[in-house]
């Protein structure tokens, strides 16, 4: 059979397409490790002014960034903010989620769509109107104030993320749970949280990753005792003084490696087709 000429268009089109997608992604790929890999030898390099390589290797740059940041008190700020972020956000964001899942009640559409405006408008629009009222009550430059701010866009977030989990769960089951005499308590425990567990672990990886990376809400708020790891970096980039910078790659890559541990953790739990809101 002779192919008339609008198939062969369509081919033609099909195929280039399908190039200009394949070169698209290889750009992207080979922008994005030429950055990474940059950095990365930097931060092991010494006298590297010239060339594609360093001429030297070395890990006195690591050393130099862990002494002068007392990187595990740095550490331990970051982890503390994190953990009681994600879990006061799990806390208030699963019972917000059921309800968002389960019921219909006025100006529903709407309140869904406050939950996006943190996500939505820039950090620094409700970020520095937040600081002032932490500066006021005096929480700022504390790990509180911090935990506080971080609480803003994270809760929200939460919420977002576990509606469709909650909504794939048939209410059928919890109907006939309480026929059979189970109360809430026994409902949530033995029904809702193995259902939803996949839903909690990417609510709360993801989570992780976003508040280690939050920047703008942390920055208004830390003080010297209170800096997680993204400020610090940030201070070393542009605050007063003068710094090598192979020790500011150096923390940039651990920045970046601790990151990229929790992202890959994520993974592991996320399902992206979980993760689309019922349109009714």
């Amino acid at each position: 059979m002779v192919k008339d000429k609008g198939d062969i268009m369509n081919s033609k089109k099909l195929k280039l397409s399908g190039v200009l997608f394949v070169l698209a992604i290889i750009i992207y790929v080979v922008n994005v490790l030429g950055i990474l890999l940059t950095v990365i030898l930097n931060s092991f390099s010494k006298g590297w002014f010239s060339g594609a390589l360093p001429p030297m290797y070395t890990l006195e740059w690591y050393k130099y960034a862990i002494t002068d940041h007392a990187i595990g008190s740095l550490l331990q700020v970051t982890f503390i903010v994190v953990i009681v972020v994600v879990g006061v956000s799990l806390l208030i964001a699963y019972p917000a989620a059921y309800v968002m899942a389960r019921h219909n009640f006025p100006f529903k559409a709407l309140v869904m769509t406050l939950f996006l405006l943190p996500m939505l408008i820039p950090p620094m629009t409700y970020g520095v109107p937040l600081a002032t009222a932490l500066y006021k009550v005096r929480l700022a430059g504390k790990i509180s104030g911090v935990i506080l701010a971080n609480l803003v866009p994270i809760v929200p977030f939460m919420i977002l993320i576990l509606t469709p989990f909650i909504e794939q769960i048939g209410s059928n089951l919890e109907s006939a749970a309480r026929m059979l005499g189970a109360n809430k308590v026994t409902i949530f425990f033995r029904i809702l949280a193995p259902l939803t567990l996949p839903g909690i672990l990417t609510a709360g990886i993801l989570s992780v990753v976003k508040t280690i990376s939050m920047f703008e809400l942390t920055f208004l708020v830390a003080g010297g005792k209170s800096q997680t790891i993204v400020v610090a970096l940030f201070a070393d980039a542009f605050a007063a003084g003068a710094r090598p910078w192979q020790a500011i790659d150096a923390l940039a890559v651990i920045y970046f490696s601790i990151t990229m541990i929790c992202l890959v953790i994520a993974l592991k739990f996320v399902n992206p087709t979980q993760m689309v809101f019922k349109v009714k």
